[in-house]
């Protein structure tokens, strides 16, 4: 088990306290507008509802005796990618990244994207290899995140190791991504035409089935592949809508891979879809599960990719960041759209940065993401959050301080705002008084320890799940 590492930290109003550190969030009038009090009351009615359940269970011991209900886990899944994992470039953050997943998550995003996972035909990097290994990247360490980027396998370690982690550590696994075209190795399109490609695309999807069975229990299928030309007035219903007009993809790839996926793996498997939002996406995907696609659960992408869009946000102007409007009643509207699909939602990739590497970039930062993480915790078709990077200016395409951590790894205002909400205000801790032999509570759904003090002073103890 990965040692605990425990960062206390604690939220009071408006101000972040980190070891000490106050960063006053000076929220404007225009933002404090949008997530007012109203907006707020909603929230925590939904969460109460929502996110809790009562519970009565049998207790071997005299009425009036004291009994400590401690929840040890959630039933929500709260998670990160897994992309840095022992390539920080020292032990001890490498260490500090692994116990923040065993701290703060109980679900990962593996990567699998093909270009990284077979850069040779037939040379599939299941295992590691000389790179997937803290050692490489310690010897490195000091490089640019664009220099790191010549290794075809940065940011992509073999996931074998990360899925050994995370079974180890009770961490549920998501696969991403079966089938995403930008990042195919140039092998499997050179030379070759759609209905060759359609092949490869089958043979990769059963190898992925075949090798993980059960052990994933969830897969993204397909990555972003609706085109972006597409709109509800334009070109919806041509072919060009179902595939990528700019790269070679065998025809209807999109409904063909859950053909494919659905055969290949186990019943219990689930099968995602995953895209940013766009008023063609709740259709297109509508359209796929009439067909026939087994879409088990939909994935929303929610990203701020310009420290331009995180101050407009922070400062309660409109914005539309990556086709999304972050002001909650858009939110709002946008899942009950979602929701007409009857599936699942998995928020799936969050990107929340900080306008500027500064104490109060990093206040403003640690609260957008405790507004929305409130909100979206308490939406109830949502029942996962995936942050996406979890250290700052480790990918040079995605180069913002969006992490929970610094790029030398120093906890940032975000982690705490996080953890006070996962670890704290949102598990269940009190004590109950036995009655008739049962104990009656209300609290998160998850697991729980019960414990207490027998007649003759030994300890008694009992594991339940309130659901």
């Amino acid at each position: 088990m990965t040692k605990k590492i425990i960062l206390t930290s604690c939220l009071v109003g408006v101000f972040v306290v980190a070891k000490g550190v106050c960063a006053e969030s000076n929220a404007s009038d225009a933002y404090s507008q949008l997530w007012n009090t109203e907006v707020q009351s909603q929230i925590d009615l939904r969460i109460e509802k929502h996110r809790k359940a009562d519970g009565k269970f049998e207790v071997p011991v005299p009425d009036g005796t004291e009994v400590r209900v401690e929840q040890v886990s959630h039933a929500f899944q709260f998670g990160s990618h897994i992309f840095n994992f022992d390539q920080l470039g020292r032990d001890d953050w490498n260490d500090l990244y692994k116990a923040t997943f065993t701290n703060l998550w109980n679900s990962a995003t593996l990567p699998f994207y093909w270009k990284g996972m077979e850069p040779e035909e037939g040379a599939v990097r299941y295992g590691a290899g000389s790179r997937d290994c803290a050692e490489f990247w310690n010897s490195v360490c000091g490089m640019s995140a664009k220099e790191k980027s010549q290794f075809i396998e940065y940011r992509r370690p073999a996931p074998d190791p990360l899925l050994d982690f995370c079974e180890k550590n009770g961490i549920s696994p998501h696969g991403h991504v079966m089938i995403y075209p930008p990042f195919h190795p140039p092998w499997t399109t050179n030379g070759v035409d759609a209905a060759v490609l359609g092949k490869r695309y089958e043979r990769r999807i059963r190898q992925l089935g075949a090798h993980y069975g059960a052990r994933i229990p969830q897969w993204d299928v397909v990555n972003e592949s609706v085109d972006r030309s597409c709109t509800m007035d334009g070109p919806f219903h041509d072919k060009v809508c179902w595939g990528r007009p700019n790269l070679l993809v065998p025809e209807d790839y999109t409904f063909r891979c859950y053909q494919w996926a659905q055969s290949a793996l186990p019943n219990g498997v689930k099968l995602a879809v995953n895209d940013s939002w766009r008023n063609i996406y709740v259709p297109f995907v509508r359209t796929l599960i009439d067909r026939g696609a087994k879409i088990d659960i939909v994935g929303i992408q929610m990203h701020i990719f310009s420290a331009q869009q995180a101050r407009k946000i922070a400062s309660g102007e409109p914005c539309i960041a990556n086709g999304t409007s972050w002001a909650p009643k858009d939110q709002i509207e946008m899942l009950k759209k979602l929701d007409t699909l009857g599936r699942p939602i998995h928020l799936s990739e969050i990107t929340i940065p900080a306008f500027e590497d500064s104490p109060e970039g990093w206040a403003q930062q640690a609260k957008i993401a405790r507004d929305n993480y409130r909100l979206w915790f308490s939406w109830p078709s949502i029942y996962r959050i995936t942050w996406w990077n979890m250290v700052d200016y480790t990918f040079h395409k995605e180069s913002l301080a969006s992490g929970l951590f610094t790029k030398d790894m120093k906890a940032k205002p975000v982690y705490y705002a996080l953890d006070n909400l996962i670890n704290h205000e949102w598990k269940t801790l009190l004590t109950v008084k036995a009655k008739g032999g049962k104990v009656s509570f209300r609290g998160f759904k998850g697991c729980y320890n019960l414990e207490w003090k027998n007649p003759d002073g030994t300890s008694g103890f009992k594991s339940i799940e309130v659901k």
